[in-house]
């Protein structure tokens, strides 16, 4: 049995709006709905970025804790970009900061964490997949088409490895490039077959 059909019995939830995050888990064939709760996100800045966004995650999945959820597997995620310098990258607050945070990006290479944090039944597991992507030199008019035209102030690092400024601008990735977008799908699919002993 794979774990997709011993999943089948059991209600999912997946507790992040990201579009990107549903398409991946939806492409593995998990059957879920969608519920987001508030959670605070903020961090102690002597952290590292692993434990950073494992904080995050597992503070999300914190905000699931009504016994009304123990019966459901709760699943849980948050991504940050860490560029050439260790400094945590979060969403841009407008388009001139998602310009220089690109611009920062270029030409260099940057790592991309994504945590992940599940709970069922009283058990609960987190853990940390890395990527490290390199981006060509990219100038100026690039960098201006890519925000004008799709907006990446929801994205961590300000860019979505999916679109345009993926197709055109990445030199290379070394890691899970699903991972980057959000969702480190084979590193998720072995956690769950650990977790439901398939």
């Amino acid at each position: 049995m794979i774990v997709q059909e011993k999943l089948k019995a059991i209600p999912i939830i997946l507790g992040s709006k990201s579009p990107r995050r549903k398409e991946l888990l939806k492409s593995m064939d998990i059957d879920f709905t969608v519920e987001v709760r508030e959670t605070d996100e903020s961090f102690d800045e002597n952290l590292s970025p692993e434990e950073v966004v494992q904080h995050i995650a597992e503070a999300k999945l914190a905000a699931f804790h009504e016994p009304s959820f123990h019966d459901k597997l709760i699943i849980c995620a948050d991504t940050i970009v860490v560029d050439h310098l260790s400094s945590v990258i979060g969403k841009p607050k407008d388009a001139d900061e998602a310009v220089e945070v690109i611009a920062g990006l270029s030409g260099k290479e940057h790592q991309v964490f994504t945590a992940v944090a599940m709970a069922y039944q009283g058990e609960t597991r987190s853990f940390v997949e890395e990527t490290k992507v390199w981006f060509n030199e990219l100038d100026t008019e690039e960098i201006s088409y890519y925000v004008d035209r799709y907006q990446p102030m929801d994205k961590a690092g300000s860019y979505g490895i999916q679109e345009w400024i993926g197709r055109i601008g990445i030199e290379r990735i070394e890691g899970s490039y699903e991972n980057v977008i959000g969702l480190p799908t084979a590193r998720l699919q072995k956690e769950l077959k650990e977790m439901f002993a398939v």
